[in-house]
């Protein structure tokens, strides 16, 4: 009673008043994140420092999150979250025609429901009081938004309105307004002291995919932009006739092509005829780049730079159908308000099979920004959706083939360890996509999610330079562009993803713009793997390299050329697709160290080393060094000194080495 008295007197409250006015932060303070979250790099090592404290660059996420599941993460030491939050009500899905995930947030002018955020912080924080959470947030608008402005949707062929197009600068600026008013009522919020990001979503699957609906999207804004994105390239008409081989276009007459034509040869494109199909496919990817820098900026500047921002994009060397979207990637990685990417790992999910992330990695942590897997794993868990929710699964969709899981216990606490092991050898982060639920709820599984985060944060990198790799690759994020097919002739060449990992080494893997500078001395193999066409540049750098004793091997719609350092090249036409065994001896004569002679998958780096075996047997692994070998799962030195490993392997199994290098 006191104190409300005081509280209420004149005297305090120009008091109050003159504290204000002298320190004027303490205002700002109540509208800004109350902590600070950004990324660490130590020793080519990424750590998240939130709050001051470091973070193992790994999270857990579920669409249908349930306490009980969030317990058991929290109990595995792993105290990073994820949770979805849609502004709209469509599912993400528009082929399958899933339901939403969560009730809309948007839900008139000025009108918001955040009960479904409350609902997950709280379940979150119940379990884990100690969280810090990343939100996923959907941007796709709501349909009563899409009715009231006709003139930012997707104006679609038959008449009718789909959610947005992309390249309407209305629908960026509307939906920044509710995206403000959202990030502040989060910034004022009790839950302020737990947000650590903000991962902008839209589109096809979260993505930043283009609905299908939208590769036919008519809205006058999105050719007037495509116009004003020629000019802006081109300068003057007669550079725009000269690259399009068109006396007659002009700006203000040039047309988008049809990018969802049906498919009558598969052939490449020809560089003499169809560069107006290869401007379409670019500003089409560069509107979806733009609009991910524009969300992040808004993230930045509303949190003073405090939270995090992150988007998936980049899916070049996965994702062959250049109507999605993801051909500019060396252009977003320039963002400053981005700190990091990410992607599902390659949904060939075979055993025994390497499943590297959608991405050039290495270009990505080259610009300074983080590489965050989602890993998705189905599991002898894994749960179908019609069983865990009532009215988002579509009847007979998500039920078999990829939604499936293997029978055995032990081939998924192997596929686990594939994971955990690919993201400590190439040093990025990621999160455990729960999806359904409960899909990793079992002590064996669990524990590989504890010891992923016990082992970066127990053994810090020493002398990482001696494990890098000797081979690398090279590719161009716009090699679809130039299929005809949507992607199937692309695939057979990116498709060398697969037995590249069976040669018994590791290699890093850059996109073509980061060519010039890169640092080549350590690889001993160089693969120009899907570049079509070579620059004069990448020819004079091809002949410095055969110099400087590589051996270079450029894979091209034709086939493939093999540029040795000490006799004459040879081509070989039509050779698109390599096996392991064929990779493997040019690695031998190239001087590149195996650390085994089978074909079992083979990562290395950052002092980690782990093969993923479908048969087992005995493995010898050699190593081209000596050096201590630890069992990080019991902590036991296996040897002080050694340069060979000798192991039992059980089939359908991975194993997982410290190794520290002298």
């Amino acid at each position: 009673m006191i104190i409300d008295q005081i509280l209420q007197t004149k005297s305090f409250q120009r008091f109050h008043l003159f504290v204000l006015l002298l320190f004027p932060q303490l205002i700002a303070h109540s509208v800004s994140a109350q902590i600070r979250s950004e990324v660490h790099w130590e020793k080519g090592r990424p750590s998240l420092i939130i709050d001051g404290e470091h973070y193992p660059p790994f999270a857990y996420m579920s669409y249908l999150g349930e306490e009980e599941y969030y317990e058991e993460i929290a109990a595995t030491g792993l105290h990073l979250y994820n949770l979805p939050v849609y502004l709209g009500e469509g599912g993400i899905n528009t082929i399958s025609g899933i339901g939403a995930f969560r009730n809309s947030i948007w839900r008139g002018e000025n009108e918001y429901d955040f009960s479904s955020i409350e609902v997950d912080f709280e379940k979150i924080l119940n379990a884990d009081p100690k969280a810090k959470v990343v939100i996923r947030f959907y941007l796709d608008p709501p349909r009563w938004w899409t009715l009231a402005n006709p003139s930012a949707a997707a104006q679609l062929p038959d008449g009718t309105l789909f959610r947005q197009s992309f390249a309407s600068a209305e629908w960026r600026e509307k939906t920044s307004v509710a995206f403000e008013d959202c990030l502040d009522w989060l910034l004022k919020s009790k839950y302020r002291n737990h947000l650590a990001g903000i991962h902008v979503a839209s589109g096809f699957t979260e993505e930043w995919f283009y609905h299908p609906k939208q590769y036919q999207d008519q809205n006058p804004v999105r050719l007037q932009a495509f116009r004003d994105w020629l000019k802006n390239k081109y300068i003057t008409v007669s550079a725009l006739r000269t690259a399009w081989h068109n006396s007659s276009v002009t700006f203000d007459k040039a047309q988008l092509t049809n990018i969802d034509e049906p498919v009558n040869k598969i052939e490449w494109r020809d560089p003499n005829k169809d560069q107006n199909y290869i401007d379409t496919y670019r500003f089409h990817t560069e509107v979806m780049v733009d609009n991910i820098a524009y969300f992040c900026k808004i993230v930045k500047e509303k949190s003073d730079g405090k939270l995090l921002t992150g988007a998936f994009y980049g899916y070049h060397y996965f994702v062959t159908d250049p109507r999605r979207g993801h051909g500019s990637l060396a252009k977003l990685l320039n963002c400053p308000d981005l700190d990091y990417l990410s992607s599902p790992n390659v949904y060939n999910r075979a055993i025994g099979e390497d499943w590297p992330p959608m991405v050039a990695v290495n270009s990505v942590h080259k610009h300074g920004k983080l590489w965050l897997a989602e890993n998705d794993t189905r599991t002898s868990k894994t749960t179908l959706l019609k069983d865990q929710s009532d009215g988002i699964a579509p009847s007979g969709q998500y039920e078999d083939g990829v939604w499936l899981g293997p029978n055995s216990l032990q081939t998924s606490v192997a596929l686990l360890w594939k994971n955990a092991a690919r993201m400590l050898t190439y040093g990025y982060g990621g999160w455990w996509f729960d999806m359904w639920g409960g899909w990793f709820s079992d002590p064996e599984m669990l524990q590989v999610l504890e010891k992923t985060q016990q082992f970066h944060q127990d053994y810090p990198s020493e002398n990482p330079e001696i494990m890098k790799p000797s081979v690398l690759v090279i590719v161009d994020e716009e090699l679809s562009f130039w299929d005809k097919s949507y992607g199937r002739l692309a695939e057979k060449i990116l498709s060398n993803r697969y037995p590249i990992a069976k040669t018994g080494s590791a290699y890093d893997l850059y996109l073509r713009t980061d060519l010039q500078e890169i640092a080549h001395s350590q690889y001993q193999v160089i693969w120009l793997m899907g570049l079509l066409q070579l620059t004069d540049k990448e020819t004079a750098l091809i002949k410095r390299w055969q110099k400087m004793g590589k051996t270079v091997m450029w894979t091209s719609n034709k086939g493939t050329k093999l540029n040795y350092p000490k006799k004459a090249a040879e081509f070989l036409p039509g050779k698109l697709q390599w096996k392991p065994s064929e990779l493997k001896k040019i690695w031998t004569e190239a001087g590149v160290h195996q650390y085994i002679s089978s074909e079992d998958i083979c990562y290395v780096g950052r002092n980690w080393l782990s093969l993923h075996s479908v048969d087992g047997g005995e493995k010898n692994i050699q190593l081209p060094y000596y050096a201590q070998v630890i069992d990080p799962l019991t902590n036991k030195v296996l040897s002080d000194s050694t340069n060979q490993i000798n192991i039992k392997m059980d089939a359908i199994s991975t194993v997982i080495f410290r190794v520290n290098p002298f």
